[in-house]
């Protein structure tokens, strides 16, 4: 499995890291678990084309308001989304999974969301921060079954 992310206060990184991990260790017991492979995107990649499958993990940092009249707007993970946009990435996106803080409400994930729409990539699941390891296991699923 392949996932491109973004971090950028290390919350999310640390939740792939953990995901692939897990990933690792399931394939440990059944050869037939994927492993994961991760791919880091930062203001300094130059897009490039994605060939195979792939999922993404976007947290979501916007700009002040509320989420739905204003504060909707995207801030610091613009490259991810610019690498997904080049030429057909998007087509081989099994599904957007978002991170946030629950204390933000209507903006909890909304990054994830708007990627979701704008790529016409479902949005598979969400986790708080730095997530838990019940949320790695259950994410791992997930990713599992979207790629069914």
């Amino acid at each position: 499995m392949n996932i491109y992310y973004m971090s950028i206060s290390g919350n999310t990184r640390a939740f792939v890291t953990n995901l692939q991990k897990y990933a690792a260790a399931q394939n440990e017991i059944d050869s037939t678990n994927p492993t994961i492979s991760l791919h880091a995107i930062d203001d300094n990649t130059l897009p490039n084309t994605i060939q195979e499958d792939f999922f993404v993990f976007v947290p979501t940092y916007l700009e002040g308001g509320n989420g739905v009249d204003n504060g909707d707007q995207e801030i610091l993970t613009e490259a991810l989304r610019e690498y997904i946009a080049y030429e057909d990435n998007a087509q081989n996106c099994l599904g957007i999974v978002g991170s946030g803080n629950k204390n933000f409400n209507r903006q909890y994930c909304l990054t994830a969301k708007q990627y979701a729409t704008q790529f016409n990539s479902p949005f598979l699941a969400d986790y708080e921060l730095r997530g838990t390891p019940k949320d790695v296991e259950r994410i791992y699923h997930i990713l599992l079954n979207a790629k069914k």
